[in-house]
């Protein structure tokens, strides 16, 4: 699985707006300097986040982005989904689409387990938690162990190594 750069600083920008705004909307150029987005790209992914739901704009002096609900109210999932569509996909469908028969039987209910397992840690860490800088115990625990922070590598046919 990625995340794509668009997903990371969706989720960055709407954890600004969320640790930012009091009574007032933010602007998107704050977001964009403090986050270090490119402004143009930022303004695509709050377009996004706003057909999504995720958060609201209002326009004018005075204007900028808030979110649309509570931090509390808003997972990581919710974001990523609303700027890059299902959380896991092969070949650009949801495993639950798929259909393998013979010997690649077995790629289906792996691939429905990932996407499982995704979309529970994804959906179990909302904003706010992140705004608080805390994380669920389940989540911590996975990055606590020290095998996550490992980049293994497997060998690849015709010599060389990549991560996997």
């Amino acid at each position: 699985m990625r995340i794509s750069a668009r997903a990371d600083y969706a989720v960055r920008a709407v954890l600004e707006l969320a640790v930012q705004q009091e009574d007032r909307p933010v602007k998107a150029e704050d977001v964009a300097t403090i986050q270090d987005i490119p402004h143009k790209f930022l303004e695509g992914i709050l377009g996004d986040l706003r057909r999504g739901g995720i958060v609201e704009s209002r326009r004018g002096g005075g204007g900028g982005y808030r979110l649309a609900r509570e931090a509390s109210a808003i997972t990581v999932a919710d974001v990523i989904r609303a700027v890059d569509g299902p959380i896991v996909s092969v070949r650009g469908e949801r495993p639950t689409g798929l259909v393998y028969t013979g010997t690649a039987g077995p790629l289906l209910p792996l691939w429905v387990a990932l996407r499982a397992n995704v979309r529970r840690i994804l959906e179990g860490v909302t904003i706010a938690d992140l705004a608080a800088g805390t994380l669920p115990d389940p989540v911590r625990d996975l990055a606590a162990e020290p095998a996550a922070w490992e980049n293994p590598r497997a060998a690849r046919p015709g010599g060389g190594n990549r991560p996997v």
